[in-house]
């Protein structure tokens, strides 16, 4: 099906080539990025399995929205590193497909992880004394899989669409990866149905989060306006302001990039404002809810000094064994 309608075979990925000057500079900024990212957000998972006092449905998904950000992030900077150092950028197109197919998965799977948290942040607020059995483990494991599921749904029925196009003549993607907007422009027979039909799947997985995120929050401040203590309306509000933060950058530059009127002019603009959503989002992440946030601060103190005995520790050994 799509090797019969297909005359082109391999792509070719032109990310910053317009830049060679700024090549290696960039290369070194975004592996340090990548690289903190990693770090960052391993972190959080590791603090909140080794700390029993995170073991609660917010630390959980949180644990589960790191993870699906290391993995987006996986999809994309380690491809773009390469090409960044490489005179051959060319990509295969089972590869692009791939990429995009995962790319997508993950990206979707964190817009509905969010929106699961904001209904635990609604279900602490609103009932607090039933919160333990309206959250109980079984149900986020449900929340977290039916995010995953919906994720690879959308994401295949848009990777179906894509390369069931015919690629005749142009191969280069304006951009350092596969995104939907810059392989379909060298598509021969898209036609304004199909475009239509991409855009209702990722709007469905943006503005539909976004809608259930916002329903939340409206709940939210309905119940903490009502609230007799003023401590109380501010604890409730502090305990989501990270979680706001997040969505508001995640969203944000998400809606910038997908849910705008494209053309071959913006693309440039669109890789810009993609670079930092793959890469300043993931990495905002960790760093928002630790400042803000005591108790993450606490265990992201004892995986550090873990860590750093842990490496004194080998130290002293390889000391003694070499003396």
């Amino acid at each position: 099906m799509m090797g019969n309608r297909t005359t082109v075979s391999t792509f070719i990925l032109r990310g910053f080539s317009s830049l060679p000057d700024l090549q290696d500079l960039l290369f070194v900024l975004i592996f340090f990025s990548h690289v903190t990212i990693l770090a960052a957000n391993v972190s959080v998972m590791v603090a909140i399995k080794l700390s029993h006092n995170l073991h609660t449905p917010m630390y959980f998904f949180l644990s589960g929205l790191s993870f699906s950000e290391t993995c987006t992030t996986m999809v994309t900077l380690p491809r773009m590193l390469v090409d960044l150092l490489s005179d051959s950028k060319t990509i295969s197109l089972p590869e692009c497909a791939t990429q995009m197919f995962f790319f997508f998965s993950l990206a979707g799977n964190n817009c509905f992880i969010m929106a699961a948290m904001s209904y635990d942040r609604y279900t602490a607020i609103h009932s607090p004394l039933h919160y333990p059995i309206l959250m109980t483990h079984r149900i986020c494991l449900q929340l977290m899989m039916a995010s995953s599921v919906t994720g690879i749904v959308v994401s295949l029925c848009i990777v179906l669409i894509v390369f069931n196009l015919s690629f005749c003549d142009a191969s280069t993607i304006q951009h350092f990866f596969c995104d939907i907007a810059p392989v379909v422009s060298l598509a021969c027979d898209y036609t304004f149905f199909q475009k239509t039909i991409l855009l209702a799947f990722t709007a469905f997985v943006l503005v539909g989060s976004f809608i259930l995120i916002m329903i939340s929050y409206v709940f939210i401040v309905s119940t903490v306006v009502k609230m007799p203590s003023a401590k109380g309306r501010y604890k409730a509000f502090y305990t989501c302001s990270s979680h706001l933060t997040v969505v508001c950058i995640h969203y944000g530059f998400a809606g910038f990039v997908y849910l705008r009127p494209k053309d071959s002019d913006s693309f440039s603009e669109d890789m810009l404002m993609a670079v930092t959503y793959t890469v300043l989002t993931p990495l905002l992440n960790p760093i928002v809810y630790s400042l803000r946030n005591k108790e993450m601060q606490i265990a992201l103190r004892k995986v550090l000094d873990n860590v750093c005995r842990f490496f004194s520790q080998m130290v002293s050994k390889r000391m003694l064994n070499t003396s």
